[in-house]
């Protein structure tokens, strides 16, 4: 038995519609399509007016019968149908660009209404499923390079498709789209090529959201602007209707470049041939913290629009993150994990080079690494490539940290699992319970994580943020939230917004109020005494022995009895006993800063004191009153010892008078320079007798007393007495 011929080969045979004569053509040719027009899909309304909600369901009917009539078509028809009916591309066309994303508003639609609309979304599907299919079976097939041929050609893919198709169909059928993407890529290698001719776009989409926000990159002329030109908008002043179609683009682009890597991740070495890691960062840096800032600040005329903004802003982030993350898995770890390629050291300098390059992005670096930890992979290249250069990825590891520190951020105890593809991109379906934990601290007016311990108004300002987003919560269930996620209130936010909080606050009351709690006297907390919890410290014992307390003499207690009392001189016996067994000995090991200058030197050997004094300690006396009676025999022999010692010694109790005169004078001369008087030279001034003449120290000691007589005694009694006479104190 002969293969059957592909679809492209074959030839069929039919009557000719005029003169009906039977005829050959192909099997692929217009004339074999049948006559079905497909009307352009248009989405579910946003009201439920039964009038919009008819129409509605009456186009999506027809769409559907016509997919379903399309799907049951043979293989041959089904391509001729596809090949040549451009109404039916003009309906998948608006099906793609038209169809609800999961990110958008959710718009609650009646059960029937949302059946249909499922319904319709499956048979799209179904129809490009088919379409990227070129082996039915055995018998039905077309051959691969003319598939590609065919696909390319007659435009029934192209990257926006391509893009739409897997942020549509990505979720819950991840499994077909990587093999109906994958035949696509593989059948007509153009559309690679059709891919790098698109990233440029794509990339120009963040640049005009940067220039429609009046944002500047660093890369950008500083030039001063023209006094005719138009003063550019910030997010903070412009237009509502403007703010709310930026954030729509950014969170559309975002979450379409995701899916695509997400499905198709080989399509990450194409597209990291335009640098868009570092243009991505530098977006993220430099328009979500602008953004969220004027969100939380502006008040906005309906309170679901500033929710549904934070709600996609939020979803922009993680996005562009797990985009960023995809690319250097793709890029980097995978082909060292999978041993694409035998020398891994260009590899591994194209990762170190990223993660430099994305130093100076202080935020991005932060939720980048709180989501993926960069110590993680490069302790990963530190086993597959022992040459890595430490002091790179040392600078690399300082770096992070430094980012988290100028942020003012702490990492958080625990990372959200996160579940990866074979491939190593994340799949984004068990990604949802990740959440948003990498959006603390972007908006300026919402701070930093705030520590364990907070004022009365940093709190407040936290429960305000929650509350101005989420009005219909409680302050106290607020409060709960807050202490379980680390005072962060973006974290809560998010986790509130995905319906994903921890068991413990989801059995909570959310309108639960605010409890007042009494908090101690600082003044009473922070002091600090030698009475400090001690058995009487009423500040920190709730219970007191009052026994243990009374004023003066105790009750049935005499004065005898108190004074015989010798508990507390028993208690200091033992004590000061002790002071008196001190060790003469030197430690050996002894090691302290000790000056050895002089201990060469024989400090004191000439004089006349006995060398008993001077190597000698004075002999610890202990107090008479805490004196034993049992040691009578130790004072007695300390008391002989003393008196041999002063037998030894000469007498000198009668002393020569001059010597102490001379001891008197020196000691008075000593007083009177210590108080700070300065003796007369009585000597000098007395001079020698009448005609023999005076020295001139004489003259000049004389003339000092003159001059300084009234300062003693009563010398300047005169002039006293004048002073008080003036006064009027004397009556003259």
């Amino acid at each position: 038995m002969m293969p059957a011929l592909p679809l492209d080969e074959l030839q069929v045979t039919q009557k000719d519609a005029d003169t009906g004569r039977l005829c050959t053509l192909p099997a692929l040719h217009p004339e074999r399509i049948v006559s079905r027009h497909f009307v352009l899909y248009v989405p579910p309304p946003a009201s439920c007016a039964p009038s919009l909600l008819e129409e509605f369901l009456e186009r999506a009917n027809f769409i559907t019968q016509d997919l379903c009539w399309l799907l049951g078509l043979p293989h041959d028809l089904f391509w001729c149908q596809v090949i040549f009916d451009e109404s039916l591309q003009k309906c998948l066309d608006s099906f793609l660009s038209s169809a609800p994303r999961r990110y958008d508003r959710p718009c609650p639609l009646p059960p029937s209404v949302q059946k249909v609309q499922n319904d319709l979304h499956r048979y799209v599907f179904l129809t490009f499923l088919r379409m990227s299919t070129h082996k039915e079976s055995k018998e039905h097939h077309i051959t691969p390079s003319v598939f590609g041929e065919i696909l390319y050609n007659h435009y029934l893919f192209d990257i926006p498709k391509l893009l739409d198709i897997c942020v549509l169909f990505g979720k819950g059928n991840s499994a077909l789209l990587q093999k109906m993407i994958g035949n696509i890529f593989q059948q007509q290698p153009s559309y690679y090529q059709d891919l790098d001719d698109s990233v440029p776009t794509l990339l120009q989409v963040f640049s005009r959201i940067l220039e429609i926000f009046g944002i500047k990159q660093d890369s950008e002329s500083a030039e001063p602007q023209k006094l005719e030109s138009q003063k550019k908008t910030t997010p903070l002043d412009m237009p509502e209707e403007e703010l709310q179609d930026a954030v729509l683009y950014i969170c559309d682009t975002s979450s379409t470049l995701w899916a695509f890597l997400e499905i198709f991740p080989a399509a990450a070495q194409t597209v990291q041939k335009h640098d868009i890691l570092n243009k991505l960062s530098s977006f993220y840096e430099l328009a979500f913290s602008e953004l969220e800032a004027a969100v939380m600040k502006r008040k906005f005329g309906d309170k679901s629009t500033k929710l549904d903004l934070w709600r996609r802003l939020s979803h922009s982030k993680k996005k562009l993150l797990e985009i960023c993350h995809i690319i250097i898995s793709e890029t980097c770890l995978q082909p060292i994990l999978e041993h694409r390629t035998e020398n891994i050291q260009p590899v591994v300098e194209d990762f170190l080079q990223i993660l430099t390059a994305f130093l100076p992005e202080r935020r991005f670096l932060c939720d980048y690494d709180e989501l993926y930890p960069v110590v993680e992979d490069v302790n990963l290249l530190q086993q597959v490539s022992p040459s890595l250069d430490e002091t790179r990825t040392t600078y690399l590891l300082h770096g992070v940290q430094s980012a988290w520190t100028d942020t003012k951020r702490s990492r958080a105890s625990t990372v959200p699992p996160t579940q990866t593809s074979p491939k190593g991109a994340t799949n984004g379906v068990s990604i949802s319970t990740a959440q948003n934990s990498v959006y603390g601290d972007e908006p300026e007016c919402a701070g930093a994580a705030a520590s364990s311990c907070l004022t009365g108004v940093e709190l407040d300002s936290l429960v305000s943020q929650v509350k101005d987003l989420l009005p219909d919560l409680g302050e106290g269930f607020i409060l709960s939230c807050l202490e379980e996620y680390e005072h962060n209130p973006e974290k809560v936010i998010n986790y509130l917004l995905e319906d994903n909080l921890s068991p413990r606050l989801q059995g909570l009351d959310r309108t639960m109020p605010r409890q007042e709690r009494m908090e101690p006297c600082p003044l009473v907390a922070s002091r600090s005494n030698v009475f400090a919890d001690d058995e009487f410290d009423i500040f920190s014992r709730d219970v007191v022995d009052t026994s243990r307390i009374w004023k003066g003499r105790r009750k049935q207690e005499s004065a005898a009895e108190t004074l015989a009392d010798k508990s507390v001189i028993s208690a200091q016996r033992e004590r000061y006993y002790q002071y008196s067994m001190v060790s003469e000995e030197l430690d050996a090991d002894y090691d302290d800063e000790y000056d050895d200058t002089y201990d060469g030197n024989q400090v004191g050997a000439n004089d006349a004191d006995s060398d008993d004094e001077l190597i000698s300690r004075r002999p610890f006396t202990i107090p008479q009153v805490l004196r034993s009676r049992n040691r009578k025999e130790e004072e007695e022999e300390d008391e002989e010892e003393v008196v041999e010692e002063e037998k030894s010694k000469p007498d000198h109790f009668v002393q020569d008078p001059a010597v102490l005169r001379e001891r008197a004078e020196a000691r008075r001369a000593i007083y009177y320079a210590r108080k700070g008087f300065r003796q007369d030279n009585t000597a000098a001034v007395a001079g020698a007798g009448r005609g023999q003449g005076q020295s001139r120290e004489t003259i000049q000691e004389r003339r000092k007393k003159e001059a300084n007589k009234n300062m003693r005694a009563n010398h300047n009694r005169r002039a006293m007495a004048d002073r008080k006479r003036n006064k009027g104190m004397i009556p003259s």
